[in-house]
């Protein structure tokens, strides 16, 4: 017998083995599936029984037993009606009794009252827009409803209702809200484009190492203009900065202009020293990059600002010395900036945080995933919803950052004066 055929008998064997097992397994994927469907539905039958139990019970709590003779009765019963409750991200409709005072008007039941006021609803409508579901893709997305039981709220329309309802409501309290109390450290800004529009976001770092967005704003441009009407707006809103205020930006001329503007010599800038690099790079030929960025490396890794401060002067030489005058020249842009970490002597886990703006970019991030499934923009307020939404949903993922003991010291580096005189 040659290789080949043994071969193939082995796989012809395989194959076969293959099909015998698909074959055994396809009953018990069925019955998995099957199973889970009859559970289903046995679980909607009872809860649609349940409700019908709570209703009746509270309607002769209230009205006595139906078909009872009570001369001392203040409500009596009044037939039955469809009703609205929420179960499984729908509307379902129920008959429920109605009961009415003698003298007066119909008189809501106690658990038709909770359930209105619970609504469930909008929120699993947000849940399944926020993990990717589109708004007409909603009613596919839920799991089979009670048999025989009318429902609706699950139309492209009334999920989209339900969604600008919703979102409006939350964007609104957390963008709006008042900023008294928040005892910042450092102000991270940065700029996305959404939907042809420059959207620009303000995340606050707490002296305890929390991350709180403290401002969103959609501008045409990353302009000094609208940055400045965001400072102030979240001054106005009671943001008090006592002493000086770290600023991490990416090198945007709109950002920083506005921040020098707005907070004068109060903030200190740290430019990006990530997007520093990538400047650098992009000015270099592909040979000499590796040499320069390892020298840029090192150059911040230093022990101190003035080593750092040596280090990049040396390397500004060399690239002059060897034409390259634009990489020369983006390198001394800013220079002083990107060293504003080491001249505060932070613990080596906070200078790297604190040297890049990485924390916001990954709320932006957030932002982009949060807003890829709209298909079509109508205005800036749908563009200021979706990102206040996507905002919302970043915050719920925030925790304390790594490395916050160490920010009381940064706290006295900034504010020197109010150190000394809770020490005296």
């Amino acid at each position: 017998m040659s290789k080949r055929t043994a071969k193939g008998r082995g796989t012809q064997v395989g194959s076969g083995e293959a099909s015998a097992l698909a074959q055994l397994v396809e009953p018990l994927v069925s019955g998995v599936t099957t199973t889970r469907a009859n559970l289903l539905a046995w679980v909607h039958a009872c809860g649609v029984a349940a409700l019908d139990a709570v209703f009746r019970e509270e309607a002769a709590a209230v009205a006595g037993p139906k078909g009872t003779h009570q001369a001392a009765r203040t409500h009596h019963h009044w037939g039955t009606t469809p009703t609205e409750l929420t179960l499984g991200g729908r509307r379902i409709q129920v008959r429920r009794p109605r009961v009415r005072r003698r003298d007066g008007p119909e008189v809501t039941l106690p658990a038709v009252a909770a359930f209105r006021a619970r609504d469930p609803l909008t929120t699993r409508v947000l849940e399944q827009i926020l993990l990717g579901v589109s708004t007409r893709g909603y009613a596919a997305s839920l799991e089979a409803g009670p048999v025989g039981v009318p429902s609706r709220g699950t139309s492209r329309s009334a999920v989209s209702r339900a969604l600008i309802r919703r979102t409006r409501e939350q964007v609104t309290a957390q963008l709006s809200r008042r900023l008294d109390g928040l005892d910042l450290v450092a102000l991270f800004g940065d700029g996305v484009v959404v939907a042809g529009q420059t959207v620009i976001v303000l995340l606050g770092i707490t002296r305890d190492g929390r991350k709180e967005p403290v401002g969103v704003s959609v501008g045409s441009t990353e302009n000094a203009a609208v940055c400045t009407q965001l400072l102030q707006d979240v001054l106005a809103r009671g943001l008090a900065v006592e002493g000086r205020l770290l600023c991490v930006i990416d090198g945007g001329k709109g950002l920083r202009t506005a921040l020098q503007d707005v907070f004068g010599d109060v903030a200190m800038i740290q430019r990006c020293q990530v997007h520093k690099q990538r400047n650098l790079q992009a000015a270099l030929p592909q040979g000499r990059q590796a040499y320069v960025l390892a020298a840029l490396s090192r150059a911040y890794r230093a022990a101190s600002a003035e080593a750092a401060r040596r280090q990049l002067r040396r390397l500004v030489a060399w690239l002059e010395d060897n034409g390259h005058s634009d990489a020369a020249a983006s390198l001394r842009e800013g220079l002083e900036e990107t060293l504003t970490v080491l001249k505060l002597n932070l613990s080596p886990r906070l200078r790297r945080f604190f040297a890049t703006t990485n924390a916001i970019e990954n709320l932006i991030g957030t932002l982009r995933h949060v807003a890829r499934n709209v298909k079509r923009w109508r205005d800036g307020t749908m563009i200021r919803r979706w990102v206040g939404l996507g905002v919302l949903r970043a915050a719920v993922r925030f925790r304390r950052i790594k490395g916050h003991g160490g920010l009381g010291g940064l706290a006295t580096a900034l504010r020197p004066d109010a150190a000394g005189e809770r020490a005296a």
